[in-house]
């Protein structure tokens, strides 16, 4: 038996992918500086949900925008490198985790200050 499942294996493939393609093929001067946290993909392997990480908050719903709009070029791109049977659809979506880590780190810093009051 496999330590992993097939999606689990494939789904980090296309995270590098979609990394090298936005990073080195995508010219578009709106997207800044984008890191790809997570691909989710179900067992079938139809559907690649790619979540990542905007560092200006305020061009993020630009910057989904740009990348849905630009999704067939980067299937294009990973079925240029990857040996696969059929290329999964691609959508982005914003991780909100990094958001929510900081609101968490903010509360248990102010619980912290008022404890040592």
């Amino acid at each position: 038996m496999q330590p992993f499942k097939r999606s689990t294996r494939v789904s980090d493939l296309i995270r590098q992918e979609v990394s090298e393609a936005i990073l080195y093929k995508l010219k578009d001067p709106r997207l800044g500086f984008i890191t790809v946290t997570e691909v989710d993909m179900p067992d079938d392997l139809k559907l690649a949900r790619v979540y990542i990480s905007v560092l200006d908050r305020e061009t993020k719903d630009v910057t989904l925008e740009i990348l849905n709009k630009a999704s067939s070029f980067i299937r294009k791109e990973i079925g240029r490198h990857l040996k696969l049977r059929t290329v999964p659809k691609i959508e982005f979506f914003n991780d909100n985790a990094i958001d929510y880590g900081m609101k968490m780190d903010a509360l248990i810093d102010n619980v912290t200050e008022r404890h040592n009051e």
